[in-house]
Parts: structure tokens; C-alpha cells; sequence
């Protein structure tokens, strides 16, 4: 739909003074659709004019995962960016997603053993991200399950944080980490647990530097409300739907896993349930610490490839019968890549799977639910799916997929940013070069 004279108007109105723009279009009662183009031409003509400066800002960039995805649609959005983070040791395969940009990092980019453990300088990092220099930029995006939300911005720039998770191990999740990580008794956990304690007091603190939290899932906003006491708004992370895309063939007839082996995702106790079941065939995709405990518990009809190349991934997603997903995630992207490639998912009803997948009691399901991380829940699932067999579509289920698509993301936080734009009071904003906002005097 073209510019109607209405929104080439409120380029004008804008241009003028914001509380004309406002009175106009309160005046107007155009019909939604219009008064959207009006927002949208007003946001261009702002950005156009006083020419606004990004700085994006991530955790640290050491691997591509989720998160890193996250920040490589970013990128595509808003091209003339700078980037940020603690240290940058991504991999020379990865480093596409930083689209040529070199990240400006912190003082533990130089420490010794960065490289390998630089995890164990969480505690400077409270200190590192607070010093990354923004003052000269008008719009900050972190993107955060860590530290990246501490920046310090002025009350000129408007900070957004998308948020992946609060900081699991310093939160809700403390004691399954500590107790994973062997850290829970002794010296050393009285240590683990005061550090930790220290840093939910800074996670705290630095949430009042945030202007708007982005969650990216309802999942993850309501911990954001129990943590920060702040409400979020929920814009789902980007999954690529033109990449994981169904083929026109039988499946075979065997059943998928694929992630890091971690123990959360409970990938043994797939295993061992599969072990149960010898006459389905479960295959493994991944790599990681839980590897020995895989192998240790995986009977003859458990196949375990380990790490698998992209390409390789996307084929068992086309051929599967199923895919088995155990965790308890804040999103989940691979249960959506999966769905994007028609493939029903048999999930663990917690975290971000209830919102991203379908269950039996909808009328086009896309995937069974088990209530408990245990062996007779999953072997209660899988047979549960094979009852259910003929209610499962996979135009149906890419369908649900779409809605997460990579455009979904685009499309919502560019205009959750327009939108915080044309919320802001005049006194609060003092954006540099912002003669828009000027008002005439009185």
C-alpha cells in the first residue's frame, strides 16, 4: 500500500513539532491501517533526518548459537551498526553473521586464557560491559542472557533489551547449576554461591538502565517480570523457514534428537527410553560432555552420529518420523526447524515448547506433550504419537512454524522500535542533531 496523502501530512506534522503530530493524529480517527503507514512514514522521516546512530551489543561472540542468530538479523536490519561485546573469538566459519563489522570488545578480550575460559571471568565482566563506550549513539539494542543489558546509557538514548533469559545460573536455575557443575558443597560452592549472589544484586540494578525489555518468548517474560519486576514484550526469535523446508517423500521410519550434550537436554534419558522400546530406532545428532553417558545407556537401536554438518541435519529433518525434544528451554529453536520441515515433535510440556507447538487437544496438532523429564513419560509419548498418527500434517505444521519465521522477526522489532520512538516523551529523549523535536517556545 502506497503513502496516502495523509502520511505524506504527518511527515510534515513531525517535522514540526511532535505534540502537533500527536494532536493530528488523535484528530484524524483514521481507520488503524492508516494511522500504521502514519507511524511508520513519521519513523523514516525521524531516522532520515537526524541520521541515528546503533550500537548493538551481545554477551560475547564465541560460537553460533541462538543467541548469535538473534544478532545476525540485527545486523541485517540495521547495517550501519556498530557492534559490541565482552570478547569476540568467533569462529572464522561464523563470522559471516557479523557482515564484515569487527566487534569493539572489552578488557577480557586481552586477559590471559581468554580464549578457552573466558566463562570463568564472569566476575569482571559486571565491570566490562559498564565500561564499552555508547555515549555517542541514540539507539542501544542489547541482546542479553547474561551481561549485555548492564550497558550504561544516558537518559538521551534509548536503550532496548532483548532478553533470552535473565541470567539462569544466578536465578531460578541456580542450584541445578551448581550441582551440575560440582559446585555445590564445600569452599568452593560457599564461593560459587556468594558470587552469585553478588551478581543477582548487579543484574538487578542494571535492569533500571533498560527503556523497554524485548522477551523472546512468554516463557522468558514472565521470568523477566519475576526477576526485574518489569513487564516485556514478546517478539519471538528469528528461525529460518526458507531453509528448513519439507520435501515431497516418504519418511523413513526412525526418530530424531539433535542438540549440544548437555545435561538439561536429557539426552541419555531419550536414549534409554528408546533402549526400551527396541523396535523403534532413535538417531543422535550432537556432541558434547553427556557423549560417555549416551553411549553408556544407548541399546543397538539407538544410533548415535554425533556432531552432523548443516546439510546433514536438514536431510534427517525431511526423513524422520519424529523429533524428540526433552529440555527445558526459554525458546527452543530447533523443535520450530524441525516443524518448518513438516516433522511433528514429541516435546516436554515446560518453558518454550508450550508456545511453539501444537498439542493433541488442538484441532491441527503439530507435535505430543510429556508432563515429566522421566523414561515412562517419553515411552507414554512415543506411543502416544503412534496412536495419533493420522492427525499429524505437515502442511499443517510448517504452517505453525511460519509464525516465527525470520520476515515475523523483522517485521515486529523494527516496529517495536518505531513504537518506543514515537512513545517517548519529549523532555526524556535529547536525541543529538533531533531538531524534530524541538519545540517552539511559549
Amino acid at each position: 500500500m502506497a503513502l496516502g496523502p495523509a502520511a505524506h501530512n504527518a511527515r510534515a506534522l513531525w517535522s514540526t513539532s511532535k505534540t502537533s503530530y500527536h494532536l493530528k493524529r488523535w484528530q484524524s480517527r483514521l481507520n488503524p491501517l492508516e494511522l500504521w503507514h502514519i507511524d511508520r512514514a513519521c519513523h523514516q522521516a525521524m531516522t532520515a533526518e537526524i541520521k541515528m546512530k546503533i550500537a548493538i551489543i551481545h554477551d560475547w561472540l564465541v560460537t553460533y548459537r541462538g543467541g548469535e542468530r538473534v544478532v545476525a538479523e540485527l545486523i541485517k536490519m540495521y547495517p550501519d551498526a556498530d557492534i559490541f561485546s565482552t570478547v569476540d573469538f568467533m569462529d572464522k566459519k561464523d563470522r559471516h553473521i557479523l557482515q564484515g563489522k569487527v566487534p569493539k570488545t572489552s578488557f577480557i578480550q586481552r586477559l590471559p586464557f581468554a580464549r578457552k575460559y573466558y566463562r570463568l571471568y564472569l566476575p569482571l565482566m559486571l565491570t566490562a560491559i559498564e565500561q564499552l563506550d555508547l555515549t555517542d549513539y541514540d539507539l542501544v539494542i542489547s541482546s542479553s542472557s547474561a551481561v549485555a543489558k548492564g550497558v550504561i546509557t544516558g537518559p538521551g538514548q534509548l536503550h532496548i533489551s532483548y532478553v533470552h533469559s535473565p541470567i539462569r545460573y544466578a536465578w531460578d536455575l541456580q542450584h541445578v547449576y551448581l550441582r551440575e557443575a560440582g559446585l555445590d558443597k564445600g569452599i568452593r560452592g560457599i564461593y560459587a554461591r556468594a558470587l552469585l549472589h553478588y551478581v543477582r544484586m548487579w543484574d538487578q540494578r542494571t535492569a533500571n538502565g533498560v527503556d523497554h525489555f524485548v522477551a523472546n518468548s512468554r516463557f522468558i517474560a514472565a521470568r523477566i517480570r519475576k526477576t526485574y519486576r518489569r513487564t516485556a514484550e514478546v517478539i519471538y526469535p528469528p528461525v529460518d523457514t526458507d531453509t528448513f523446508t519439507p520435501v515431497k517423500q516418504a519418511r523413513d521410519d526412525f526418530y530424531l534428537t539433535a542438540s549440544s550434550l548437555v545435561p538439561y537436554k536429557r539426552v541419555p534419558m531419550i536414549a534409554e527410553a528408546f533402549a526400551g522400546m527396541p523396535d523403534k530406532t532413535l538417531v543422535v545428532v550432537g556432541d558434547g560432555p553427556d557423549m560417555a553417558a549416551l553411549k553408556k545407556v544407548a541399546g543397538p537401536n539407538v544410533r548415535v552420529l554425533g556432531y552432523q554438518s548443516h546439510d546433514e541435519l536438514l536431510k534427517l529433518f525431511r526423513t524422520a518420523r519424529a523429533f524428540v525434544f526433552a529440555a527445558e528451554e526459554d525458546f527452543g529453536i530447533m523443535p520450530v526447524e524441525a516443524q518448518a520441515c513438516g516433522l511433528p515433535v514429541i516435546a516436554y510440556a515446560r518453558g518454550g515448547s508450550l508456545e511453539t507447538i501444537r498439542g493433541l487437544d488442538h484441532e491441527t496438532p503439530t507435535g505430543v506433550f510429556f508432563s515429566e523429564q522421566t523414561i515412562p513419560f517419553v515411552i507414554q509419548a512415543v506411543r502416544e504419537f503412534e496412536k495419533n498418527a493420522d492427525r499429524f500434517d505437515s502442511d499443517n505444521i510448517r504452517e505453525n512454524a511460519l509464525r516465527f519465521s525470520t520476515e515475523k522477526f523483522h517485521q515486529h522489532f523494527r516496529g517495536a522500535v518505531e513504537q518506543q520512538f514515537l512513545n517517548r516523551d519529549d523532555h526524556s529523549i535529547g536525541l543529538k542533531n533531533m531538531p524534530i523535536l524541538k519545540e517552539s517556545a511559549t
